[in-house]
């Protein structure tokens, strides 16, 4: 690379600092395309071995119930004990699906209405 005031001047000094920056630049892209590949790849094998993992635990579940039912069945005969574990399954569920609608309703819309209604009042206050 030529030095400034030798043979080629200010010009090519800026030449050459334009090369090298765009090399720099391409040079990060590529650094940060390598970065992403490799968290995409990450996030993906992540949320494989989640689903995995959660599938599993459902069948888990099932087993456990399906235990619990024969355990049951020691005392009372089998289809009474399959009976009484689905109507804890389902009073469960029942419970579960009440708590979760009135969550939902709590929390809709989801605007922040306090946070808006605090905002008119600054604006107002702004323009006295």
């Amino acid at each position: 690379m030529p030095t400034p005031g030798r043979n080629g001047g200010v010009g090519e000094a800026a030449k050459a600092v334009a090369e090298h920056a765009s090399r720099i630049a391409r040079l990060e892209l590529e650094l940060a395309a390598s970065e992403l590949r490799r968290k995409a790849i990450s996030l993906g094998l992540g949320a494989a071995l989640l689903i995995g993992g959660a599938v599993l635990g459902v069948f888990v579940l099932g087993f456990a119930f399906a235990t619990a039912a024969a355990a049951l069945a020691l005392v009372v005969s089998w289809w009474l004990a399959l009976l009484i574990v689905t109507a804890i399954l389902a009073a469960l569920a029942g419970t579960m699906a009440v708590a979760g609608a009135s969550l939902l309703k709590r929390g809709s819309p989801p605007v922040p209405g306090q946070a808006i209604h605090e905002a008119k009042l600054t604006t107002a206050a702004l323009k006295r």
